[in-house]
């Protein structure tokens, strides 16, 4: 059921898929550990930086030293430094790397990753590439990208989460890839005995939209990420910010925010129940399993921005990117007379000088 679900969606090469019972992370985690037997002497896993724990988290407890990869600022996008990757397969040789791990759906300014042209250097120097596919069996494009790059590279796995892209309880994750041996290799690696329930949630929920009913919601959650994107714009507009220009995100967007207001914002919007934004300063370091990233959040040490990301994700409708437009602009104009408060109380106290 899943596996023609995918192929009729977009991934048309699909081989094979298989629901397990963890989440994204933990995936990651066991599908790295299934390539150990194919590749025993390798230590690395290449990582094009994407800011999120449970990625490196994944790499360290599978065994790997994880091999960071900066992205590249592209205007206000940041993607795939592929050139980089490249001189790190080769001056680590290609046998003893155990994996690219790339990724698709990301928080904004981050876009996907360059998937075909990762491919390529994994089919060249037989390296497999496990993409993060977390947010993406939701978008078309992200489909499509994971689509070619089977097509034109290599391509092990890709992984997505199911309560992120099925609207079920959080605990389960679908691996999926061209070559059905591999994907029963990752299956026979479970150890022990696990518990029915994210199988059973996926089953009821698909049996009950079915491809028609799913694809229907792809379609809406596309158009509720325009209706977004224009409401987003209204509001830089109209508090002097900028809604960055991020192309090739196709789920996530970020706008910039007032220096020295992030924490500030962050936690209002929390408090009025706005719990999906993140917010992001510069030059936030952070240490994770052992590697220390700067401009953490932002996935770039040196992001000229601080900003807010919002998402539109499946199962979101216009009225709720109505009522976090609503709280959203509530809370800049509250900030933004605070602001303008202290600039007065400033510029009095130069005055009395």
């Amino acid at each position: 059921m899943v596996l023609d679900l995918i192929r009729r969606i977009g991934i048309r090469g699909t081989q094979a898929c298989l629901v397990m019972p963890m989440a994204t992370g933990m995936t990651v985690m066991m599908t790295l550990l299934s390539l150990r037997e194919s590749r025993p002497q390798a230590k690395y896993v290449l990582w094009p930086r994407i800011d999120q724990k449970s990625c490196l988290k994944a790499i360290v407890t599978a065994g790997y030293q994880v091999v960071v990869i900066e992205n590249v600022l592209e205007g206000d996008e940041l993607r795939t430094d592929v050139p980089a990757l490249k001189e790190k397969v080769s001056t680590l040789s290609p046998e003893n790397v155990a994996a690219i791990l790339t990724t698709t759906s990301c928080f904004a300014p981050r876009g996907v990753d360059r998937l075909e042209e990762v491919a390529k250097i994994c089919k060249e120097h037989d390296i497999p590439h496990i993409v993060n596919n977390a947010y993406g069996l939701q978008s078309t494009k992200c489909l499509h990208h994971i689509q070619q790059a089977g097509r034109v590279g290599r391509v092990d796995a890709f992984i997505q989460s199911t309560d992120k892209n099925f609207m079920v309880p959080v605990g389960g994750a679908v691996v999926a890839g061209f070559d059905a041996q591999f994907i029963e290799h990752i299956g026979k690696m479970y150890p022990g005995r696990a518990s029915v329930s994210p199988v059973l949630d996926l089953f009821i929920t698909l049996l009950s939209m079915g491809v028609q009913g799913y694809t229907s919601l792809m379609t809406q959650r596309s158009e509720h990420m325009d209706y977004l994107r224009t409401r987003l714009e209204e509001v830089a507009n109209g508090f002097d910010l900028q809604l960055l220009l991020t192309k090739n995100n196709p789920i996530s967007m970020g706008l910039t925010i007032p220096k020295g207001v992030g924490t500030e914002l962050g936690s209002q919007l929390f408090l009025r129940g706005v719990s999906g934004v993140r917010v992001v300063t510069p030059n936030q370091i952070k240490t994770i399993a052992g590697v220390t990233l700067k401009g953490w959040g932002a996935h770039h040490p040196n992001y000229p921005h601080g900003y807010l990301t919002a998402a539109a994700a499946l199962g979101m409708t216009k009225a709720d990117v109505d009522t976090f437009m609503g709280r959203l602009e509530k809370c800049l104009k509250k900030i933004s007379s605070k602001l303008r408060e202290r600039g007065a109380e400033d510029d009095n106290g130069v005055e009395s000088q």
